[in-house]
């Protein structure tokens, strides 16, 4: 039975992530080119190092620290899925939050637990006054179906900062 919770920030370290398994073979991504979405063969895996982990853990503790959301998805007491959205609000009358990760551990996809984690983020963001959520999503083919599953469309106003930082990702959004 997996348990779902409120992350504290004292609790987030990289022995948290010791069960967790973010691999993700991606075989085709989608590209937009000449303002048209296709998909590419664009192979490669997706893994973290111990230093991705590190980063992670800063960046999640920045977030509760600022007042945002991380929330996790618990078996056995082993962290198998988080969700972390920023507390500000942006983009003029779209009011969106920033969906800044949402992750699985590869042992436990397909199990509703993405699900899960996506609707508690939207209830989050909607408690605060957000009508969006903004997701700068990785472009794979099996990322972009469950965005799409969840509701998800094409950013009606792309966030600056993430189309740089992140070029080949998709700008998304979502209604909460």
């Amino acid at each position: 039975m997996i348990q779902y919770r409120k992350l504290n920030i004292d609790e987030l370290g990289p022995e948290l992530f010791a069960h967790f398994i973010r691999r993700q073979v991606v075989t085709r991504c989608w590209r937009k080119e000449a303002g048209q979405w296709v998909i590419r063969n664009a192979p490669f895996i997706d893994d973290w190092s111990a230093q991705d982990y590190a980063f992670l853990v800063k960046c999640l503790r920045h977030t509760i620290a600022g007042g945002g959301l991380v929330y996790g998805a618990f078996d056995k007491g082993q962290l198998k899925g988080f969700v972390s959205v920023e507390p500000e609000l942006f983009g003029g009358d779209n009011k969106y939050v920033d969906l800044s990760s949402i992750h699985v551990s590869e042992d436990m996809r397909h199990h509703g637990i993405g699900r899960a984690l996506f609707e508690a983020a939207k209830a989050w963001a909607r408690e605060r006054g957000a009508r969006k959520l903004y997701i700068c999503a990785h472009s794979a083919v099996e990322s972009q179906a469950f965005y799409k599953s969840m509701g998800c469309v094409e950013a009606a106003e792309p966030e600056p900062h993430h189309v740089e930082k992140e070029p080949y990702d998709c700008q998304l959004e979502c209604r909460v």
